[in-house]
């Protein structure tokens, strides 16, 4: 009987060893694809912001997307993040700022806090809301790009923003406030096209003061500098401001400043700009020219349109089609990966098949003789030690509630597996419905109040240093959900956001509502410091949400990979 130990053990080192030459084999394989994958990507990502530059911006978004997928493969979040704005950024070039908002949103749930793309992020969130007339919006998130921006010129750069948005909001007392600020930087003498930004949207909002003569010094001056400097661009919005300013004093002079801002826009294929200019110049062109301003102001307004609505559904095409292969791709190599590993495995187990057969015999006499040389008095003293532990558990924590649970541990044999099951689930039950009667217990407005209640339950845990996001909650019909999957979707949410405030220490939070068909799916993302296997077993708010979510035929997927915070897929029928 001694030799039986050291035969066992032998027999398991030379199985590792076996086993782990396969794996070393398959192990090389994928580093190697790694390495490949990483390089790929990279030359992607450079096409993409060569195509970018020559303002190929289908073939741009392509390879942006493809590097994205590949960095993926690599769980490189960080590379995944810059890609995604990448792609946010092409998609508001051809007008797509929904598309552009739903990707930054992603990036953002990817980044970690205060790193460099997440200024970026934010401003260019802060672009689409304010393109899409979202303006509290676009203050909200050019006010967390200047925070999070890491140096002066960057914040100036946000602060401008703030003030373009204030005065879209037509509250040009608050913008003056700022650019007065952004003035006195001296940061700002540094680089001429941005002093001159500044300077002409401090001089409209003078002029929309009625600060006139200040407003045209400054305005004037402003167009002065980017002449000099060769700011085509920049002259456009000049001129045009400087249009609107002479209207009501000098209708020719304010008819040349628009049609100088038009004839640059035309030259540097600015469509919004130009559109601007020609609408000012309809407006005030009479004579043979007026039609011809007219046919070139519809026939422009109806391309744009046809053409940002082309762009959006490509984009949407292209990313589709990726994801599609992306799947496809992955099953070929998971396949692969199978079939390499089950035929080195195989090898394995043909030269080890004696052995085995040898094993499981060894195996079997020991259990034998471990059963017959088991003493009946270790047997009583297991079971009382099981019985003292369980009673102490029922007298603490429930007491004379669960009288006939202590009866069932009493009368039954529970060194018997079958029992034991029985009184842990019946134990659990008892203590999860205990647990949630303070929580249940509390009226949910079912009813019109359900958003609204739900959009303020959520909102009250915002702070300082956590910002909760939404999306697609407006977009579900939610009078399609019975009472009971209201209620249960509001605990579900709430349980989640407990458990995120006790323990994430996360800085974002976002939560997206989507209907598949006949499902709804709710997907809670954030970036704090993960969970295992461990700590998901011992959250008892966890559980519940997993109960719940069971109990109306949905299911939950907990993604516990803490280098990417925490993230749970619920879907359940509507």
């Amino acid at each position: 009987m001694l030799r039986s130990p050291i035969f066992i053990l032998l027999f398991f080192i030379f199985l590792y060893s076996c086993q782990n030459d396969s794996k070393r084999k398959i192990l090389s394989n994928q580093e190697n694809t790694k390495s490949k994958n990483a390089i790929q990507a990279r030359k992607l990502l450079d096409a993409g912001d060569v195509y970018f530059a020559g303002q190929k911006f289908d073939s741009a978004f392509q390879a942006y997307n493809h590097s994205k997928i590949l960095n993926e493969l690599e769980n490189d979040s960080a590379s995944v993040a810059y890609t995604l704005i990448q792609m946010a950024h092409t998609q508001q070039t051809s007008g797509d700022y929904v598309g552009s908002e739903k990707n930054l949103i992603e990036a953002l749930s990817l980044i970690q806090p205060h790193s460099a793309y997440e200024s970026a992020a934010y401003n260019l969130l802060g672009i689409s809301s304010k393109e899409l007339y979202n303006y509290e919006d676009a203050l909200y998130y050019y006010s967390k790009a200047k925070t999070e921006s890491s140096d002066s010129l960057g914040r100036i750069a946000s602060e401008n923003n703030i003030a373009t948005v204030y005065i879209k909001m037509k509250k040009y007392d608050f913008s003056i406030k700022i650019l007065e600020s952004i003035l006195k930087s001296s940061f700002l003498n540094t680089i001429n096209t941005r002093k001159a930004r500044v300077l002409d949207n401090l001089g409209y909002c003078y002029f929309k003061t009625n600060q006139v003569s200040k407003g045209l010094q400054l305005m004037t001056k402003s167009l002065l500098i980017r002449k000099n400097a060769k700011d085509q661009y920049g002259s456009i919005e000049s001129n045009l401001h400087l249009a609107e300013y002479y209207q009501g004093i000098n209708s020719q002079l304010a008819l040349k400043h628009a049609q100088e801002a038009y004839r640059t826009a035309t030259k540097l294929n600015s469509i919004d700009e130009k559109l601007k200019s020609l609408s000012f110049i309809i407006n005030r062109t009479t004579g043979k020219d007026a039609p011809n301003y007219a046919s070139d102001y519809i026939l422009l307004n109806d391309s744009i349109t046809k053409v940002r609505n082309n762009a959006r559904d490509r984009f949407i095409k292209i990313k589709y089609d990726s994801d599609q292969n992306r799947e496809e791709n992955l099953k070929l190599k998971n396949q692969k990966a199978e079939n390499a590993l089950q035929i080195e495995q195989q090898k394995n187990r043909n030269q080890l098949l004696y052995f085995a057969v040898g094993f499981i015999i060894l195996i079997s006499v020991l259990i034998f003789n471990f059963l017959v040389a088991k003493n009946k008095r270790e047997k009583i003293k297991i079971s009382y030690n099981t019985e003292i532990r369980i009673a102490k558990k029922l007298h603490d924590e429930l007491a004379n509630d669960v009288y006939q649970t202590m009866a069932f541990a009493e009368t039954q044999d529970l060194s018997n597996s079958q029992n034991k099951e029985i009184l842990l689930t019946n134990l659990d039950t008892i203590y999860s419905r205990t647990r949630n009667i303070s929580r249940e217990n509390s009226t949910i407005e079912t009813g019109i109040l359900f958003i609204p209640n739900l959009k303020e339950m959520m909102s009250g845990f915002n702070t300082d240093v956590v910002n909760i996001l939404t999306n697609g909650m407006d977009t579900i019909n939610w009078s399609l959900l019975d009472n009971n999957k209201k209620i249960i979707v509001y605990r579900v949410l709430q349980e989640l956001l407990i458990n995120m405030k006790k323990h994430s220490k996360c800085s974002l939070v976002v939560i997206t509502f989507k209907k598949n068909e006949n499902k709804l799916q709710i997907d809670y993302t954030d970036n704090g410091v993960g969970i295992d296997n461990n700590q998901l077993n011992s959250k008892n708010g966890l559980l519940n949400v997993e109960n719940r979510i069971q109990a109306i035929k949905g299911t939950v997927t907990f993604d516990i990979n803490s280098n990417k915070g925490f993230k749970v897929n619920i879907i359940f029928p509507i």
